[in-house]
This record gives C-alpha cells, structure tokens and sequence, in this order.
C-alpha cells in the first residue's frame, strides 16, 4: 500500500481510509494477475473446509483439486495446521484490520472505523459462509485448528480492542467493554454478507455492499458517541 500510495501521491492512510484493504484496492482496479500455486491452493482449500471441515479433508484430495502436485502442497503446506494458519492469515479480515490500525494509530474513531469496517467488509464479500465455516472449525477444538490459530490470531481482534478501549478511556467513545463494542460493528457487517443473495432476489435489494458497510458504520459512531450534555433534561 506504501509504493501504492506514494505512485498515487497520497497518503497510505488515505487508501485505507478509501478502501479499506489492498485487495480491495486491486480488485477496484481491475488488478488480477494469474494467480500462483499458493494461491490456488488457499482458494481451493478455502472451499474445501468451508465444505466439509479440516479433520475430514484429504491433503491429497486438495492438491488434485488445486492443480498441484502433492510436493508442491507439502513444500508450502507441510501440514493441515500450516494450511488453516495460512487460510487466517489470507481470508479473515483481521489482518486487513491490523494494517489499517497500524496506519492510523492515533486516528479518531470517525476517520478509523469506517477503514476498519471496509477491511471487514471487503474480506468477507463473497466469502462470509465459508469464513463462518472456519469459525465453527475453531470452535470444535480439534489439535490442528488450534495449532494453525495460534499464531495467526494475535493481530488484528487484539489490536482493534485495544484502540476501541483506549478510545473509551479517553472519552471519545461511549464506555462498554471494548469486545462487546467490536462485535456491535463487526456483527452487522458479517450478517449482511450471510443475507446479502436471499435480499437481493426477494426482495429486490440492490444498495452497494460498499454503502451498506458505510451505513452501518455511521449507526455505530452515532450509537457509540458520548453524550456531550448527559444531565440536560429532554426538551
């Protein structure tokens, strides 16, 4: 996003504020280079686990699927843990919501949180069932799950309730515990991916993913803002 922004001649704060994520960005662009082995085998593996869960997928059945050769799955992958590590890292939007924090870490909330919910938005578009999928596999506790979690969840949920409570103490945001904040902005936006298809064929909906993510958003600062005069009484 830094060379992007300086090509540009702006500011890497202003793309994410923009876009919310350099996939985002490139897929505005109309950016899609022939994709690599990696690639097509998170793409692959993705569909597979969303489908039938991580214990009960073949590593060999993914190279087949994936159009690679079982050394070549190995030499990336070496197992189902490094494969689920690489999946978070690659689908959830936390690392996307990592980046756009560490750009603007003093940011106010107006102008971080639409970023943040963008992030969110643009990583889960199209994906949100299958990214469902992958939380319910972390749910289950299976060895692999956990292994693969373990060092791919540090950034991004931690980093942004972190800022959300900072936020709070220093009086810019209505005060709650900073999770239950998070899952205020982030549970909109997941439940509008998952219902986004059934409203757009029965009910005719057509209001951009864009514009909804921001519509939810500005609910969130308005519900989140903390009232100035907390003792005048209703006129």
């Amino acid at each position: 996003m830094d060379q992007l922004a300086d090509a540009a001649g702006v500011s890497a704060r202003t793309l994410y504020r923009l876009f919310g994520s350099r996939a985002a960005l490139l897929h505005e662009l109309g950016c899609s280079p022939r994709p690599t082995a990696r690639e097509l085998i998170l793409d692959t593996g993705l569909e597979l686990v969303g489908r039938r869960g991580l214990v009960e997928l073949s590593m060999d059945e993914l190279a087949e699927a994936a159009g690679v050769s079982r050394a070549t799955l190995y030499r990336l992958f070496p197992g189902k843990s490094a494969l689920f590590a690489a999946l978070i890292r690659t689908y959830s939007p936390w690392e996307a919501v990592a980046d756009v924090l560490e750009t603007m870490p003093d940011g106010q909330p107006a102008e971080v949180v639409p970023a943040v919910g963008r992030a969110i938005g643009a990583a889960m578009e199209g994906r949100a069932a299958l990214l469902l999928h992958m939380v319910f596999e972390l749910l289950k506790g299976d060895p692999d799950t956990i292994e693969g979690a373990k060092h791919t969840m540090a950034r991004g949920i931690p980093d942004l309730v972190q800022y959300l409570s900072g936020e709070m103490a220093a009086g810019r945001l209505r005060r709650m515990h900073p999770v239950v904040a998070f899952q205020l902005l982030a549970g909109p936006i997941v439940a509008h991916q998952l219902t986004r298809p059934l409203a757009e064929r029965s009910l005719g909906f057509t209001t951009s993913p864009e514009q909804v993510t921001d519509q939810i958003v500005q609910a969130w600062l308005r519900a989140m803002a903390v009232d100035e005069n907390p003792g005048a009484e209703p006129s």
